[in-house]
């Protein structure tokens, strides 16, 4: 059974309205810094105890490595938590400890005692600063053994970096986020690097050499020992496809060694085979598939694993796209697996124009057609022989997967 083909119970008005507080906050937009997440957690009194922390920061590749891991701990018999962004279908999947999301009541009791406490902060703290803080204080709760922290954006101010960490995991680092990062590759691994702490140990990804020498420099000024993972987990069947899953799962076992956390060949090898990450090439079923992928080095790995499943057979693209993404780089890498592509018009005010990326995947060699929505977008895409691809987004994808799943958007449950 898919998850939510049962039915879905209506959601409780005080985690409605507590949603609706947090989904407010978004007007203070992102402000990066340590000031008020600090203060969040003293206020709050958190304190995770001995739990072994693992902090995870690069472009791609965060959520299915910290996914692992987490799977993997659990295999093991640990009580894990995991903090991961953003959501698909629901607030609550950003929030889990062993393997459960956080319930609404407990959800919904946390903000409310957060904005309570907030009420008069100058500066208001952000929507990822209470996720950051409400989420933490579950886990100390939770009397958890393993804490896995997945950064929200960055890594140097970003919220989860307030906690001390007995592991610094860095994903693949490319260009992203520019906005608040930097424009360049060197200026975003400096973001990234900042999670890396005195003497704490650093598992990388294998990086691009401008990235490689940041992530070195700041090693050596923390005396933080380092080790680069180049090669790929081949022992073991992993339940996600991909050949770029199996160097996230070398990446996630060399963490958890790191990080000394007993973990034997058998969690290993169930951790990976039971792991459940939607939206990564996720196979909704036999014909079509959701992705993620919303930046180039995303969309040409995707591009490469439609190849390892599909061969030569283009796909029918549903593609919806941020308009703070980078287009041209998106549809160039998907353009050479794409025989036509169907553009909605999805519910997001930062989506782009549909008008816009047609011009862009015309470009690129792609017949386009505008459609009204994802449901008119995946009637016609069904109509035809090629199988599916439904991608270009996280946000799009999640509102892809509650589509299908016969279940409210994301941005709708604060508004049932």
């Amino acid at each position: 059974m898919k998850v939510g083909e049962a039915s879905v119970p209506r959601l409780s008005s005080s985690y409605q309205a507590a949603l609706a507080w947090l989904y407010s906050l978004q007007r203070f937009g992102i402000k990066l810094g340590l000031e008020n997440i600090r203060r969040l957690i003293d206020a709050l009194h958190i304190d995770l105890g001995k739990a072994r922390v693992i902090h995870v920061a690069g472009t791609n590749g965060k959520g299915s490595v910290c996914a692992m891991i987490d799977s993997i701990c659990r295999a093991q018999g640990y009580r894990s938590s995991l903090f991961t962004s953003p959501h698909l279908v629901t607030f609550r999947e950003r929030i889990r400890v062993n393997g459960e999301m956080i319930s609404e009541e407990t959800a919904a009791d946390g903000l409310t005692n957060i904005r309570e406490i907030v009420a008069d902060w100058d500066p208001h703290p952000t929507f990822f600063e209470v996720t950051t803080a409400l989420a933490l204080q579950h886990f100390a709760n939770g009397k958890i053994d393993i804490v896995i922290l997945e950064t929200g954006l960055g890594g140097q101010l970003d919220a989860t970096n307030a906690v001390q960490s007995n592991v610094s995991v860095i994903t693949p680092i490319d260009l992203d986020h520019q906005k608040w990062l930097g424009d360049s590759l060197e200026q975003i691994a400096i973001e990234k690097a900042g999670i890396i702490k005195p003497s704490v140990p650093v598992i990388s990804a294998a990086q691009k050499s401008e990235a490689e020498v940041v992530i070195k420099k700041r090693a050596a000024e923390c005396e933080a020992p380092i080790q680069f993972v180049t090669d790929s987990h081949s022992t073991h069947p992993i339940a996600l496809d991909g050949n770029y899953q199996k160097q996230n799962a070398a990446l996630a076992i060399a963490a958890l060694s790191a990080a000394k956390i007993n973990i034997d060949d058998d969690a290993v090898k169930r951790g990976l085979a039971e792991i459940e990450w939607p939206a990564r090439f996720q196979r909704w079923d036999k014909s079509t598939i959701i992705d993620g992928a919303h930046n180039p080095a995303a969309a040409r790995v995707l591009a490469d694993t439609w190849r390892e499943a599909f061969g030569d057979q283009p796909a029918t693209l549903i593609l919806a796209i941020l308009s703070d993404k980078d287009l041209p780089g998106i549809c160039e890498a998907l353009a050479p697996i794409a025989d036509h592509a169907l553009l909605p018009r999805i519910r997001s005010e930062r989506a782009a124009n549909p008008q816009t990326l047609a011009k862009v995947m015309v470009d690129c060699g792609v017949r386009c057609q505008i459609v009204g929505t994802f449901a008119d977008a995946l009637e016609k895409a069904r109509a035809r022989s090629a199988p599916i691809l439904i991608t270009g987004s996280l946000h799009f994808a999640g509102e892809a997967l509650a589509h299908l799943q016969g279940r409210p958007a994301a941005f709708e449950e604060c508004a049932q």
